[in-house]
């Protein structure tokens, strides 16, 4: 097995849908590393809006301006995927009022877990710290594509006004 990097990042989430908040953190993250994954986590208890295929290519799409980004999926911990994808670094985008103090404490189990992998914290750009996919899910059914531009992608607004079309949303 080869030695971990600290040229390679990981960036985990659920991305469900991404938001320009997560845009910001992976171009800001790329430029700080020779690599960035973007590791689109899997949960079988969670019912998505996205399946992780549609994840990963809305992600790909939205950062295909950035070639040292990789989009892969993932099962299981985050901090064991990081490790399998030959890094010591996590990012984490944490918006300042709203998720500190959860992870901080994920930050702590990760480290007792993996001790020889580091998170890295980045602070939402102030513009989008109150954006969440939890956010998009609640707006969206409500909100027409001028409004949805403010949080998405543009390619991921299309992708969820067709979502919610065929689910018998707005």
């Amino acid at each position: 097995m080869t030695e971990p990097s600290a040229r390679i990042a990981v960036y985990p989430g659920s991305f469900d849908p991404i938001t320009l908040g997560h845009l910001d953190i992976i171009q800001r993250a790329s430029r700080l590393f020779d690599q960035l994954i973007v590791g689109v986590g899997v949960n079988m208890e969670k019912q998505p809006m996205f399946q992780a295929r549609e994840r990963v290519a809305l992600i790909r799409e939205a950062t295909s301006h950035l070639e040292n980004v990789e989009i892969r999926t993932f099962y299981g911990l985050a901090v064991e995927f990081v490790k399998e994808c030959g890094s010591r670094v996590m990012v984490r985008g944490v918006r300042p009022i709203t998720d500190i103090p959860a992870e901080l404490t994920m930050m702590m189990a990760n480290r007792r877990l993996a001790p020889d992998v580091e998170t890295l914290f980045m602070i939402a750009d102030g513009e989008l710290a109150h954006v969440s996919s939890s956010l998009i899910k609640q707006i969206a059914p409500l909100a027409g594509p001028e409004e949805l531009d403010r949080f998405l992608p543009h390619c991921v607004v299309s992708a969820v006004r067709a979502k919610l079309a065929k689910c018998g949303g707005k």
